[in-house]
């Protein structure tokens, strides 16, 4: 089983495909219609998110990948709104903005959570000319070593064989979403991820194990496929290959909403196959991605601090490592209940006898310890290019072991000022020769009614000593 979450900041993958615009309108049915026997939404929210291959590109930013998206819009609003989502979270957008053609949209009414209808705005299939996305996609291909193609069947992805090949030669690793009955069109992929329902659509209805795993060898020797995964909702996921099968149950535990499950699964294969991970760890990222995902409402993404919760086990937002986003709610709760929050910030790079004693001390002074980390960039700036040795994510889950740790919660800046400054705890902890004066973000937390504490290091510890005794 893995240790920690991988460091997805070295993938990079092009994501080519159908995107669209999931467009919700939220409120509460409380009534039926004088002028129909249907019930009347008053409507409270209305919400945008970016779906297809759009949401695969986010769920990928989300988790620190680089990725590039290259599709097809409509020029009017939606499409507009999609592209301003996407480069909003990280994602590099090439889209082709078709004056004849109109952006996909998918308007679905919510009343108490549940979906009452799904309208569809789209006129399918779309129709440009393939060699503009070839060219634009040939020009990617040097910069990246994975290609997720996103196939929701309305037009993008009409000569995928095309792109796939042209993947191929530039030595690119291939993985398909595929749609519909007809998978020559997906021939030489290294990985194709259709649901049950989809695959037994082409290879026939499957009526125990054996026969699955038959006829997914059948496909794959038939269209030159290298790994067939067959995801199975509450069955889990089945990896099929030419001399090795496995198969892995499904994680969820509360399943509310399943879309976009699967964009999300094929997210977490792209990021894997681009950092060079094996496929069984693949798989079960990708499952445990996938069980978090339709526990939440609609078209969603995961972040690397829920996967490293739920890769610990722990379904329980109030501990462990958590965003910033998280955290600010978390942070407030604690104070409505009476409870003392101490915050200290650090590398932490090799923890040490002088970090634990440090700690330990900060929890006595409190309720509850929260511990701000430097991302791996802010540490290159402060200690050096050789540095971090440990990243960011492995930094983080060895600090949340420890019992004196209520949360963990990483920050880009070279000091911690404006986090500090946000969450305002009621005492800053600072290990070393320190003056109150000279703590980042004290000022701020002064002037709320905090304080700042300044501890002693443990004489000799330092992870600069640590390195040092290792080249002697």
């Amino acid at each position: 089983m893995l240790a920690t979450t991988p460091d997805f900041t070295k993938a990079s993958v092009l994501v080519v495909g159908d995107v669209m615009l999931d467009r919700y309108w939220s409120g509460k049915a409380a009534r039926i219609s004088p002028e129909a026997p249907v019930p009347v939404v008053h409507v409270k929210m209305i919400e945008d998110r970016v779906g297809g291959a759009g949401n695969v590109a986010l769920n990928i930013a989300k988790l620190g990948g680089k990725v590039t998206l290259l599709g097809v819009v409509g020029d009017d609003e939606e499409g507009r709104i999609i592209k301003q989502l996407l480069e909003t979270a990280g994602v590099t957008c090439d889209l082709i903005v078709e004056s004849s053609a109109r952006s996909i949209c998918k308007l679905r009414i919510m009343a108490q959570h549940q979906q009452l209808l799904r309208l569809d705005f789209e006129e399918v299939p779309i129709l440009f000319a393939p060699d503009v996305i070839m060219s634009r996609m040939s020009s990617y291909l040097p910069e990246h070593n994975v290609a997720v193609f996103s196939d929701y069947g309305k037009g993008t992805l009409k000569h995928v064989q095309q792109f796939i090949q042209a993947a191929k030669q530039h030595g690119v690793s291939v993985l398909v979403d595929p749609k519909g009955l007809d998978y020559h069109a997906y021939r030489q992929a290294d990985l194709i991820t259709p649901n049950l329902s989809e695959f037994q659509a082409v290879m026939g209805i499957c009526n125990d194990e054996t026969q699955l795993l038959e006829k997914g060898r059948e496909l794959i020797n038939t269209y030159g496929i290298d790994s067939l995964l067959v995801t199975r909702g509450e069955a889990g996921m089945t990896m099929i290959q030419k001399d090795h099968t496995h198969t892995i149950s499904a994680h969820a535990k509360e399943v509310f909403d399943v879309t976009g499950a699967g964009d999300t699964v094929l997210a977490l294969f792209a990021l894997c196959v681009s950092i060079g991970m094996e496929w069984r760890d693949a798989m079960y990222l990708g499952n445990l991605a996938g069980g978090i995902v339709v526990g939440k409402s609609g078209t969603s993404t995961v972040s690397i601090e829920e996967l490293t919760r739920g890769l610990h086990g722990d379904k329980d937002s109030q501990y462990g490592v958590v965003s910033e986003a998280e955290l600010t709610p978390i942070i407030a709760r604690a104070k409505a209940n009476g409870e003392r929050i101490i915050m200290t910030n650090g590398c932490f790079d090799l923890l040490h006898v002088g970090h634990i004693t440090c700690l330990e001390q900060a929890k006595a002074l409190g309720d509850r310890l929260c511990i701000a980390v430097n991302s791996d960039e802010s540490v290159k700036k402060l200690k050096g290019e050789s540095r971090p040795i440990n990243g960011l994510q492995e930094r983080m889950t060895v600090l949340s072991a420890l019992s004196c740790v209520d949360w963990v919660v990483p920050f880009s800046e070279e000091t911690p000022e404006r986090l500090y400054c946000k969450l305002l705890p009621d005492v800053i902890v600072k290990g070393g020769d320190y003056t109150v004066d000279q703590v980042a973000g004290g000022d701020c937390v002064i002037k709320a009614g905090g304080e700042v504490k300044i501890l002693s290091f443990v004489e000799g510890q330092s992870t600069t000593t640590m390195i040092k005794k290792s080249m002697s």
